[in-house]
């Protein structure tokens, strides 16, 4: 039997280090066809020496040679670098699926490409259908391209709708483990640190996606997502604070039963299954034990605590170009936040400010998204630097 042929767009990040294993772990029926990073050229060519891939791609085009350097013993894999050559790759004719793990806008162009390619997509890249959730889905239905989800959210949403057909979805409840500042009073989140933020209690991810969970900026994001992959408004979709991490998000339907997926806090289990779907295969790990889980709770999330969350969905009413202007502004004061340039409830003050700013665009094309997102940069960076 032929090996389905994946490419990891962002394979030095948690999401592509954890697909790696999942494929190490099933090499009789998965194949790294590509990966790709934005700077890591060290651990990627890590992974080419184990995986042999057919080619890799350093979106940085500085770091070209440095990544060649490395990879001299390895004269069978194509190097290629630069955001052209991240579009080019994806459309490449033995791949399969393509898992998109890139962090940012940045994940947009290539995953337009390969949905163009007719690839399959495991969608990791949250940004893509945040900044332009409704073009996505017409190229998807327009060029017959899957799109399953990889989140553990939308996956748990996703597997809880498996042979429903089309039984109409009343609520979707959306789980999130409420960060490591859920029990902080607003007066308190002044003064956290990023060292404070880093420290996701439940989920060991990338510095961008644990600020934004620490912000609750994410779970906006992933309700703007749930809307477009599950064809529903965002007032159907609830979020739900759940510290546990084990109802990984739930779907109520019309008639009041409520279907959830649980398990233990592993992203291997929901990038498997967008791998496998609809097969479920054997996966290694710890198992739930709801003997020893002791409690389950759920609380509602504080709005007024956590703005961004509140921002997310304003962008969803608004609609149009919105999302996209609060992903590009979310982008550039994550970072700042990072490099020490703006506090941590600074970091929803310029969101906000800048929606309001930023041109609005009821009706956008993808040149307007490109648009969208540079104004939107420009002008929170000049907010954060005032």
């Amino acid at each position: 039997m032929r090996k389905k042929q994946i490419a990891i767009l962002g394979s030095t990040g948690s999401i592509g280090t954890q697909a790696l294993e999942v494929i190490e772990e099933h090499s009789d029926l998965y194949e790294v066809y590509c990966i790709t990073a934005n700077n890591k050229v060290e651990l990627l060519a890590q992974q080419a020496h184990k995986f042999k891939p057919a080619a890799v791609v350093i979106a940085n085009e500085q770091r070209l040679d440095e990544l060649k350097q490395l990879m001299s013993d390895l004269p069978d894999v194509k190097v290629y670098a630069g955001a052209k050559a991240l579009d080019e790759i994806v459309e490449a004719g033995p791949i399969d699926m393509v898992l998109t793990a890139m962090v940012g806008f940045a994940g947009l162009s290539p995953t337009i490409h390969a949905i163009k390619a007719r690839k399959a997509i495991a969608l990791a890249n949250k940004e893509t259908l945040v900044v332009a959730g409704e073009l996505i889905l017409q190229l998807a239905q327009q060029y017959h391209t899957p799109i399953l989800p990889v989140d553990s959210e939308h996956s748990a949403i996703f597997q809880s709708l498996v042979g429903e057909d089309d039984n109409p979805i009343e609520k979707i409840l959306l789980t999130a483990s409420g960060g490591p500042f859920r029990l902080k009073s607003i007066d308190e989140l002044g003064t956290v640190t990023k060292a404070d933020a880093l420290r996701h209690p439940t989920w060991d991810m990338g510095a961008k996606i644990t600020i934004d969970s620490a912000t609750m900026m994410n779970k906006g994001f992933e309700v703007i997502e749930a809307k477009w992959l599950f064809g529903v408004d965002a007032r159907q979709i609830q979020v739900l604070v759940h510290p546990q991490s084990i109802v990984h998000s739930a779907v109520q339907f019309h008639d009041g039963a409520v279907k959830a997926q649980l398990g233990v806090p592993d992203m291997r289990l929901p990038i498997q299954y967008a791998f496998s779907f609809p097969q479920r295969l054997s996966l290694s790990g710890d198992r739930l034990d709801l003997f020893t889980s002791q409690k389950l709770e759920f609380f509602e999330p504080d709005l007024k605590k956590f703005r961004c969350l509140a921002l997310a969905f304003e962008a969803i009413n608004q609609g149009g170009n919105m999302p996209c202007i609060v992903n590009a502004a979310n982008e550039i004061v994550n970072r700042g936040f990072l490099d020490d340039k703006c506090g941590f409830l600074q970091m929803a003050d310029i969101i906000a400010e800048t929606m309001h700013r930023a041109t609005f665009d009821k009706n956008p094309s993808y040149d307007t998204y490109i648009a969208s997102d540079a104004e939107a940069r420009r002008i929170a960076t000049e907010l954060m630097n005032k």
